[in-house]
């Protein structure tokens, strides 16, 4: 993990092209769906929160991009979810296929309507 990293920016930049443009991917679906979420670092990858709660996480690795929506985003989606390696609230994306950019938009989405109905 790239832990020394202070912002998304820098840690997209340190991946090989066709990387970071399906991490930039990922960050534009989070940041439209999510337009209020705090972006930071955690865990050494780009992390967001709504409400003071996580909301979803993600990581670029050699082979897959790591997505975390964690607790629940993997639960409600487990049966698309499915065609994925996944790990405990990780689900891993194909550097070699495109991203599911539907479905991830809709976890996000679930995650930020489930973090507003916490602040409730």
């Amino acid at each position: 993990m790239k832990t020394e990293l202070k912002t998304v920016d820098a840690y997209i930049s340190t991946f090989p092209m066709e990387v970071q443009e399906k991490l930039s991917a990922i960050r534009k679906i989070i940041t439209e769906n999510a337009p209020e979420a705090i972006e930071t670092i955690s865990y050494g990858m780009p992390a967001y929160k709504t409400h003071k709660k996580p909301l979803v996480y993600f990581a670029g690795y050699a082979k897959h991009i790591g997505f975390y929506a964690t607790p629940t985003g993997h639960e409600v989606f487990a049966k698309e979810l499915s065609v994925y390696k996944q790990g405990k609230g990780s689900v891993q994306f194909p550097i070699n296929a495109p991203l599911p950019i539907d479905l991830i938009t809709r976890i996000v989405k679930f995650r930020v309507k489930e973090n507003e109905s916490f602040s409730k």
